[in-house]
């Protein structure tokens, strides 16, 4: 299927490893032309060699304002422009409400809520002065079931889906689309610490009986991105495998 991207220009935020390499690998294959970033200078470099002469790396920390906006002006010096944003970041640290002290807020909100805010903020003027772009932004399937022990990321990513809705709403006239893809349990490096006792754990508890494949995440990311999908706006898209139990 022709995604419609080919010569696009796109800015993945974290796509050196992970579900954001995937993504960018999936917009390369579709034709993109992708700005990736990420702090590990080496893990970068061979991330963008894995993509090819369209991958251009940039060393980024999307975990501040300063950073995150940094990286979109920086995608749209070295591309001549951009069409597509894609939002990601790690997530900050785990713990409940008893464990989690107040003074660890303001950073989560930074990683997670704010740093998609600046993204945002850096990309829209030259999407609406074109009349066309795509924002999507990787968020968790938390969102929609909270984690007991996550508390800082359930708290800053329901943040950053109130605000995209509210801004694929506002946008969306200009020929801009906002949606957000929920990931739940992907077989990356996150998750490759741990032994093979407990993956498989893992993926008995999933539906389709498998962790997700980045690869394949990329797959639905892209498609989000491309032309094709130019009528989802403003929705949450769970990837999941089905682990989430509820029926919205």
């Amino acid at each position: 299927m022709d995604l419609g991207l080919k010569g696009k220009r796109a800015a993945v935020a974290a796509g050196s490893a992970g579900l954001g390499l995937g993504t960018a690998r999936a917009l390369v294959e579709a034709g993109a032309r992708v700005a990736i970033c990420g702090r590990d200078s080496e893990r970068l470099a061979g991330a963008a060699q894995s993509l090819g002469e369209a991958a251009l790396p940039l060393a980024a920390d999307v975990s501040t304002v300063e950073g995150a906006t940094a990286f979109v002006e920086a995608a749209q010096e070295g591309l001549g422009g951009l069409d597509i944003l894609v939002t990601n970041a790690g997530g900050p640290p785990p713990g409940n409400f008893a464990s989690t002290d107040l003074s660890a807020y303001p950073e989560a909100l930074s990683l997670n809520l704010l740093s998609v805010v600046a993204m945002c903020t850096a990309a829209l003027p030259t999407m609406q002065a074109q009349g066309w772009g795509r924002i999507l932004a990787i968020t968790s399937i938390s969102v929609r079931q909270p984690l007991d022990n996550l508390i800082l990321s359930n708290t800053a990513r329901a943040g950053a889906t109130g605000f995209l809705k509210t801004l694929a709403n506002q946008v969306a006239p200009d020929g801009i689309t906002v949606n957000s893809i929920q990931p739940g349990l992907h077989r990356t490096a996150r998750l490759g610490a741990l032994d093979t006792g407990a993956l498989d754990s893992l993926a008995a508890s999933i539906p389709t009986r498998t962790l997700g494949d980045a690869e394949d995440f990329g797959k639905v990311a892209a498609f989000l991105c491309s032309d094709a999908a130019r009528f989802i706006n403003g929705a949450a898209i769970p990837v999941d495998g089905g682990a989430y139990p509820g029926l919205l």
